[in-house]
């Protein structure tokens, strides 16, 4: 049986995470879902670069690690600008992120019961998530998959988002 561990991340976890993007983009391109993150590996563009070194430097960045190996990545913490308000507590779940790897280990899964536990120990009542509302679905039945309600769209430049939430 394969080790499975939630551990907190920080800034010695940039360049693990930087690679799990290019992993990703280059996946979502490849399935033709070029419209959520582009297909130039994030690596090469330097705005991206420096958002990923704040996800590894700020707070709420969890790794799920396989055997020592990362597997997904997960941040905790604030509703993005661009999404409605909420008037309770909540969790917001700024970035999902599973290495293509670990396929069929239920790495997002994993991460996501973690969030809901985190929300259930600390009395907040309300995760929510959001992603791209493009390409064939996938990722909107997913979250659904998983127990999440859509709830609102929003539009940022063109890229339209769904929001999601569950109650833990």
């Amino acid at each position: 049986m394969s080790d499975f561990i939630i551990r907190q991340g920080g800034s010695g976890d940039f360049q693990t995470l930087l690679d799990m993007f290019d992993e990703v983009v280059a996946w979502l391109a490849s399935r033709g879902s070029e419209g959520q993150w582009g297909t130039e590996p994030w690596s090469t563009i330097p705005k991206r670069v420096e958002r990923v070194r704040g996800m590894a430097d700020g707070p709420g960045l969890y790794l799920a690690e396989i055997d020592g190996e990362v597997a997904g990545a997960i941040i905790l913490g604030d509703r993005f600008p661009h999404v409605s308000p909420v008037d309770e507590p909540e969790i917001y779940i700024g970035l999902l992120l599973t290495s293509r790897r670990f396929t069929g280990h239920r790495v997002g899964a994993r991460l996501i019961e973690f969030a809901l536990a985190e929300a259930r120990e600390r009395g907040i009542g309300l995760v929510r998530v959001d992603c791209w509302a493009g390409g064939d679905g996938d990722l909107q039945r997913y979250y659904e998959s998983q127990g999440f309600k859509p709830t609102e769209r929003f539009d940022v430049k063109g890229w339209i988002g769904q929001v999601f939430e569950q109650r833990p």
